[in-house]
This record gives C-alpha cells, structure tokens and sequence, in this order.
C-alpha cells in the first residue's frame, strides 16, 4: 500500500455539499505519517463545505503507474483546513517533489505557482476503521476469470 502511495500522485477527494450530495473531484496529494495531504483555494466550495462539516474520503487507484494489476484503497476521516506558512512551506515542497520528480527548478516553479494568497491546504486523518482496499491480483488469483489483461 505504501508503494501505491509513493507512486501515484492523484486521488480522488470527496466530500458532501449542504444539501447531502456527495461530490468528488481528482487532487495530487502527499500521504505523510498516515494522514493525506492536498491543497485547493480557499474559494473553492469544498473549503467552505468542509468547514461546515469536515468529513471527507479519499480514493487512490494504482491506475496510470507502473505497479501493474488494479488496486485501489479509499479512506474516511476527519479534516483539518490550514492557511499558516509553516504547513504551506513543508506542503507545497513535498507535492512539487512529487509531481515534478525529475526537475529542481520546475518543482521550484510549481511551488512559487502554489504559494499564492487564499490558498488553504487540507488534512485528511482517516478513521481506526476507515479503509477500504482492492487488490484485483489477490482477487483473481484462483478465478477462471484470470488476472487482467492491463498493465496498469
């Protein structure tokens, strides 16, 4: 599971809106010490809905990296909304390091892109019991149904 997250870059963030519904849109996020961490602008709706209820979940697919067979994790949790520099600084480094592996000088670019005023950054802390995983290998692994034909 560490792999999956130190491979791939997006997840998918969900959250619920005032009327209950529940929304989701695809975020890069850093997995640090357990908890996920994303960032948006503070004019975002789900900043305003988390604020209001700060439940959210998390969907990470092995899709799109080179690990191969089809797994996937989501996790539920509380979140923590924070506009301090100190989280920002550590943050917006990680995720360059991370969506920009090869460049120095373009995860500096993409950290002076991300250090903009009303930017908010996002905590999930999942739940004791807030996992759900899929391993597409572990379960054909004895099906007639075989493993899948992708590579990823």
């Amino acid at each position: 599971e560490q792999l999956l997250h130190n491979k791939q870059t997006e997840c998918v963030f969900m959250w619920t809106n005032s009327s209950g519904d529940p929304i989701g849109v695809v975020m890069n996020y850093v997995e640090k010490d357990g908890a996920f961490w994303l960032t948006c602008t503070r004019r975002r709706k789900r900043v305003a809905a988390l604020e209001k209820r700060p439940r959210a979940s998390i969907a990470v697919s092995s899709r799109g990296t080179e690990i191969g067979m089809s797994q996937a994790v989501t996790y539920r949790g509380d979140v923590k909304i924070y506009d301090d520099q100190t989280t920002s600084d550590w943050f917006y480094r990680a995720l360059a390091e991370k969506v920009r592996p090869d460049s120095k000088s373009q995860q500096d670019a993409f950290v002076e892109h991300l250090d903009t005023p009303g930017r908010v950054v996002i905590e999930l802390i999942p739940d004791p019991d807030g996992r759900i995983g899929f391993d597409s290998e572990q379960m054909f692994a004895n099906s007639p149904a075989g493993r899948s034909s992708h590579n990823n």
